[in-house]
C-alpha cells in the first residue's frame, strides 16, 4: 500500500481564511471533496494582519486532522505568498456591510480590495488559475478583479451563485416531497443579491422514476411565482435573523459543490448557474458583466447553456437584476478610475 504515486499538489489560496465560511470550507477542500480523492494540496490562507492569531489556531486544527492529502498549509497577510502560482483561488474575505453604511460605500471599499487581490493574480498566480469570488457584492468584485488581472483570461473568474442554487433547488424539493438531487436544472439569472431570479421553467423533477417538468410536480404556479421566488432571494438574511450570523456551512458547500463541478465536469443533459462573464451570450444581457446563468462544464471550461425560451415573465426579472449589475458595475469602475 506504500507504493502510491501522488500527482503534483497543487496550490489553492482561501482568502479570509480565519472566518466562519472557511472554518467550514477548509476541511472539505483538504479531505479531498473538491479537487479529487487522489489530488495532494497545499492550502495557502491569506487573511488581514490582526487575524493571523487566530489563523494559526486554523492551521494547527488543519494540522490535527491529519489528513493525507494536504501537504502543506501555509498562514499569511502577504499577497506576494498568498498568490503565488496558485492553480484556484476562492476569494471569500471581503469588506462587511456595516450598520448605516451606503452600499457606495461597501462599494468603494470592495473595489480597493478586489483591484489589489486581481493585480496580485496578474502578478504572481498561474495564468491558468481559476478564481471563485464569493465575497459580496460578488458579481462586481469579480468583475473588478478580472479587470485588474487583464493577461488572466476572463473566461476563468466566476462568482458564486451555487448557494442560490442550492436554495432553489432544496426549495421545489421539499415541496414536491423528493430528495434535492432528484430536482435538476434550476437556474438562478443575474446578481447574487435580492433581484437575483430564481427560475424553474427548465426545471425537471424525478417523481416515482419518472421526469416530470417542475411547474407540473409542483402544482402551485402562484407559490413558484411568488413565495418561492422571494425565498430564495432573501433565504441569506432569514438565517442570519435566525443565527445573528451569516450562512456559512450552506455556503461552504456552495463553495465545493461550484469548484468540485468547475474541476470535473457538470453531468450530461444537466446545468448549474455561475456567475460568469456576460460577453458573447445569447440572452440579451449586457455584455460587460459578470452575471449569473446555467452553464454546464467540460474540461475545466463552462459554457452558458444557450437556446432556453424566456416568456415575459421570465424576462422582465432578468431585465431588472442586469439593470443593478450595470448601475453597480458603472459606480464601481468611477472608483477603479480615481
Amino acid at each position: 500500500m506504500w507504493n502510491i504515486t501522488w500527482a503534483d499538489p497543487i496550490r489553492v489560496l482561501v482568502t479570509g481564511a480565519a472566518g466562519q465560511i472557511a472554518y467550514s470550507l477548509l476541511y472539505s477542500i483538504a479531505k479531498g471533496d473538491v479537487f479529487g480523492k487522489d489530488q495532494p494540496i497545499i492550502l495557502v490562507l491569506l487573511d488581514i494582519p490582526p487575524m493571523l492569531p487566530v489563523l494559526d489556531g486554523v492551521v494547527m486544527e488543519l494540522q490535527d486532522c491529519a489528513l493525507p492529502l494536504l501537504r502543506e498549509v501555509i498562514p499569511t497577510d502577504k499577497v506576494e505568498v498568498g498568490f503565488k502560482d496558485l492553480d484556484a483561488a476562492i476569494l471569500v474575505g471581503s469588506m462587511p456591510r456595516k450598520e448605516g453604511m451606503e452600499r457606495k460605500d461597501l462599494l468603494k471599499a470592495n473595489v480597493a480590495i478586489f483591484k489589489t487581490q486581481g493585480a496580485a493574480l496578474e502578478k504572481y498566480a498561474k495564468k491558468t488559475v481559476r478564481v471563485l469570488v464569493v465575497g459580496n457584492p460578488a458579481n462586481t468584485n469579480c468583475l473588478i478583479a478580472s479587470k485588474s488581472a487583464p493577461s488572466i483570461p476572463k473566461e476563468n473568474f466566476s462568482c458564486l451563485t451555487r448557494l442560490d442554487h442550492n436554495r432553489a433547488r432544496s426549495q421545489v424539493a421539499m415541496r414536491c416531497g423528493v430528495p434535492a438531487d432528484a430536482v435538476k436544472n434550476v437556474i438562478i439569472w443575474g446578481n447574487h443579491s435580492s433581484t437575483q431570479y430564481p427560475d424553474v421553467h427548465h426545471a425537471m423533477v424525478n417523481v416515482h422514476g419518472k421526469e416530470v417538468e417542475a411547474y407540473d410536480a409542483v402544482k402551485d404556479d402562484s407559490w413558484l411565482k411568488g413565495d418561492f421566488i422571494s425565498t430564495v432571494q432573501l433565504r441569506g438574511a432569514a438565517v442570519i435573523k435566525a443565527r445573528k450570523l451569516s450562512s456559512a456551512m450552506s455556503a461552504a458547500k456552495a463553495i465545493c459543490d461550484h469548484m468540485r463541478d468547475w474541476w470535473f465536469g457538470t453531468l450530461d443533459g444537466e446545468f448549474m448557474s455561475m456567475g460568469v462573464y456576460a460577453g458573447g451570450n445569447s440572452y440579451g444581457i449586457p455584455e460587460d458583466l459578470i452575471y449569473s446563468f446555467p452553464v454546464h462544464i467540460k474540461n475545466k471550461s463552462w459554457n452558458i447553456h444557450d437556446g432556453l425560451p424566456v416568456n415575459d415573465f421570465s424576462r422582465a426579472k432578468m431585465d431588472a437584476t442586469a439593470a443593478e449589475l450595470v448601475e453597480e458595475r458603472d459606480t464601481a469602475l468611477s472608483f477603479l478610475s480615481q
